[in-house]
């Protein structure tokens, strides 16, 4: 199956538009979530700008429960091809980065959200066998203050953030084997 072919399969079993600014205006949304949509709608046009094709945005899918029993849901927010390489990408948005930069939120529990996530996507659309990997969109947009109405946002992209490896299962003797 050609990649023209399979997003458009993507996009109509979404049945949604490939990124928020084709989405009509939401309702009121709070402050922090508002905030996070415009760094998506940043991260989505910049990743196009970079030569990716973006093939879904806000991808929601169960991807298992929790101990409780409870169905536990994961979104990975922007879904992109790099060429041959599908890309994975969580965009993390900051009013600042004085205290900690962007990424430095993707820890652990959330590459391994994010990583489940695809595995799922990519069963769903049968992409096993595609190359992959886990990008991170980093985005601060500053407060406007009397000097500068509108602040030119910062964004950067780092691509392989993470991998898979962190999250295979080992047996006690590979820690020995070099």
């Amino acid at each position: 199956m050609k990649r023209s072919q399979l997003i458009t399969r993507v996009r109509a079993a979404l049945g949604r538009p490939a990124t928020q600014t084709d989405a009509a205006p939401s309702s009121e949304l709070a402050a922090h979530l508002a905030l996070g949509q415009q760094g998506e709608t940043y991260a989505a046009a910049h990743l196009v700008r970079a030569g990716y094709e973006l093939v879904a945005a806000n991808f929601k899918l169960p991807v298992g429960r929790n101990r409780r029993g409870a169905v536990v849901n994961a979104e990975i927010d922007l879904i992109a091809y790099e060429g041959a390489t599908l890309c994975f990408v969580e965009v993390k948005t900051r009013r600042s980065d004085w205290f900690a930069a962007p990424e430095a939120n993707v820890d652990l529990r959330k590459q391994r959200q994010v990583a489940r996530a695809a595995r799922v996507y990519r069963r769903m659309f049968n992409l096993t066998g595609a190359p992959y990997r886990y990008d991170v969109v980093s985005v601060v947009l500053p407060e406007p203050t009397e000097e500068v109405a509108e602040p030119m946002p910062r964004v950067e992209l780092l691509r392989s953030f993470w991998t898979d490896a962190k999250f295979r299962k080992r047996s006690w003797a590979d820690a020995y084997v070099d």
